[in-house]
C-alpha cells in the first residue's frame, strides 16, 4: 500500500472518530508523518497509534495530535508555544494552521532530529529551543496558544503567565497517580475556565534538564 493510500485511510480514521476540522484535517494531510518516525517502525508510520522515539519519549497517536490540535483552534494570525518538541510531528502539524510556532524540547538531540526534519521538509516559521519545558519561553510571551505534550500533576505557572489574554492552553494533566485527563484552559480578562476533553496517556512533563541535580 502507498504512502498516499495510508494518509488517506488514517484520514478516514481521524474523521470516524470525530474529528471535523477541514483544516486541522488538511494539516494532517500535509504533513508526511513517516518523516517523523524512527526507521523500525516506518511500516506503521500511518496507524493510528504512539510510536517510541528515542529519549525514552514517544511520537502521539495520530488521533491525539489532530484532536489536540483542533481543541487548541488555531488562527493563521496566531503565535502558539508547544511544550514537548519530541519528533517534531506535532509542530510540523501546527505549523500548517499558525503564523509562528516556537518549540521547547528538554533533550537536545531529539530538538537536533527535529530541526533538521523541519529544514529537510522548509517549515521556516519555527522557533526552536533546548530548555526547561515547565518554564516555557518567556522571551517569546505572550502567545495566543499554547500545547503541552507532556503530563505534569498540575498546570505550571508559567504556562498560565504566559498564555495571552483571549488565548487557549491544551494540556494533559495527571489527575491521579496512573489517571491523565486532557484539559483546555482558557483565559479572559475575568481569569482562567477549564474544561476536560478525555482520558489520555503521555510521558511525564519534567522539570530542569537531563543530568541536573
Amino acid at each position: 500500500m502507498t504512502e498516499d493510500r495510508r494518509r488517506f485511510q488514517l484520514l478516514q480514521s481521524l474523521r470516524e472518530q470525530g474529528i471535523s476540522d477541514e483544516r486541522v484535517l488538511d494539516a494532517v494531510a500535509k504533513v508526511p508523518r513517516e518523516a517523523f518516525v524512527e526507521t523500525p517502525f516506518s511500516d506503521q508510520a500511518y496507524a493510528d497509534q504512539a510510536l517510541p522515539i528515542s529519549c525514552g519519549q514517544t511520537i502521539s497517536q495520530p488521533y491525539i495530535v489532530a484532536l489536540m490540535t483542533e481543541a487548541l483552534k488555531v488562527e493563521p494570525s496566531h503565535r502558539v508555544l508547544e511544550v514537548g518538541t519530541g519528533s517534531g510531528y506535532q509542530c510540523a502539524v501546527l505549523c500548517q494552521l499558525a503564523r509562528h510556532v516556537y518549540t521547547i524540547e528538554r533533550y537536545a538531540t531529539l530538538a537536533e532530529t527535529a530541526g533538521e526534519r523541519f529544514r529537510r521538509l522548509g517549515l521556516a516559521n519555527i522557533t526552536q529551543q533546548v530548555g526547561d519545558g515547565t518554564l516555557g519561553m518567556p522571551d517569546f510571551a505572550p502567545f495566543d496558544r499554547i500545547m503541552v505534550t507532556a503530563a505534569a500533576g498540575k498546570v505550571p505557572q508559567a504556562h498560565l503567565d504566559q498564555l495571552a489574554v483571549g488565548g487557549i492552553l491544551v494540556l494533559p494533566i495527571e489527575e491521579r497517580p496512573g489517571h491523565q485527563g486532557l484539559w483546555r484552559i482558557t483565559r479572559d480578562a475575568q481569569g482562567f475556565s477549564r474544561e476536560h476533553l478525555l482520558a489520555v496517556r503521555f510521558v511525564p512533563l519534567v522539570e530542569g534538564l537531563p543530568g541536573e541535580g
